[in-house]
């Protein structure tokens, strides 16, 4: 009876320490899950990973989390890489460290540093090999040629191609010849996993040579096959120093898929969000020339330095904005810039 007695106040003892334990382990679970946005139905940028082993790995890539560094991690100096269009939007890179204000927080700051010298840039193509891309690959090719054409001969590179899974195909090189002979190699196939080559570029950056770092982003922006999803993609990169350009070869046609449709929509928030922007383009012919114009934008860009005037010690997140002031002679001017960092 003693022998019984103890059993069953010891499986009392189990069952209340397994009831404490699924107290504490459920309200996590939801925090987490309520924390992200609900799937739209018939969205493929909406949908979640059909399950958590999905969520772990894209071709041997852990799962999605921030590697990349922060913009900024001594907040006593804050640098703010800015690009200048005109109306035309063609790069300004006359421009004096007068014609420009900045702020944080709604604060004005004293600029302390300016500069807009030309320095090597560890960048990572992101090229679209998917079906899609059939009658356009010739091109893209060309387009990959011009962009190194205008490039600094020390920047660092690396390209990831896109079609239903991401493929890492030259890490950390500087020699333009192999990558453009592996490129000569790769036939366009497949769905388009755009976002998850994203994911995959921005992790790639943790190897960076250099301390500036950029995507290029050369796509039809018909996204369909990715496991991650646009909200945490832009979480992610929001959190980097990455800059990311785009290429956008956007149809006109009339009647467009859902992902066609898009796709200019979405491509254009990752970049603005990252302070680099998407250059449209309707004619397949003018691809050469806007990867050329990325490629300069990138090499004369002003980086604006200042020492915030608000309290540093708190963390949370502090809001910039570069007004161009009227010492300025060109008019219709537009500053590019990452809008916001984060304090620890």
């Amino acid at each position: 009876m003693l022998v019984f007695a103890y059993c069953w106040h010891h499986s009392l003892s189990l069952l209340r320490l397994f009831l404490m334990l699924g107290f504490v382990v459920v309200p996590s679970w939801l925090a987490w899950s309520q924390s992200t946005d609900e799937p739209q139905n018939g969205s493929p940028l909406q949908d979640s990973p059909s399950s958590e082993a999905d969520r772990i790995h894209i071709d041997g890539v852990p799962r999605l989390e921030s590697h990349t560094k922060p913009l900024t991690v001594n907040v006593d100096l804050v640098q703010v890489p800015v690009t200048v269009t005109d109306a035309m939007n063609h790069p300004v890179t006359n421009l004096k460290k007068e014609d420009f204000s900045i702020y944080e927080n709604g604060v004005q700051q004293q600029i302390s540093h300016f500069s807009s010298e030309d320095g090597p840039i560890s960048v990572g193509l992101i090229l679209d090999f998917s079906k899609s891309m059939t009658n356009k690959v010739q091109t893209e090719r060309a387009a990959v040629e011009e962009f190194f054409r205008n490039a600094n001969p020390e920047d660092d590179y690396f390209v990831v191609t896109v079609s239903a899974k991401p493929q890492l195909i030259a890490a950390s090189t500087k020699s333009v010849h192999t990558i453009e002979s592996a490129l000569g190699q790769i036939a366009p196939h497949g769905a388009t996993a755009l976002l998850d080559a994203i994911y995959l570029g921005a992790n790639q950056m943790g190897h960076a040579a250099y301390s500036r770092h950029a995507l290029v982003i050369i796509s039809d922006g018909g996204e369909n096959h990715s496991r991650y999803h646009l909200r945490e993609i832009k979480a992610m990169i929001r959190e980097s120093d990455i800059q990311i350009y785009a290429i956008g070869l956007f149809d006109t046609a009339l009647f467009k898929t859902y992902e066609e449709y898009m796709g200019r929509k979405w491509l254009g928030e990752i970049t603005d969000a990252t302070g680099g922007r998407t250059l449209p383009i309707d004619n397949l012919s003018m691809l050469p020339e806007a990867a050329a114009t990325i490629s300069w934008e990138l090499r004369n860009q002003y980086v604006l330095g200042y020492e915030p005037a608000s309290a540093t010690s708190l963390p949370g997140r502090r809001r910039i904005k570069v007004l161009l002031t009227s010492h300025s002679k060109v008019p219709f001017l537009r500053p590019y810039y990452r809008r916001e960092y984060s304090v620890p």
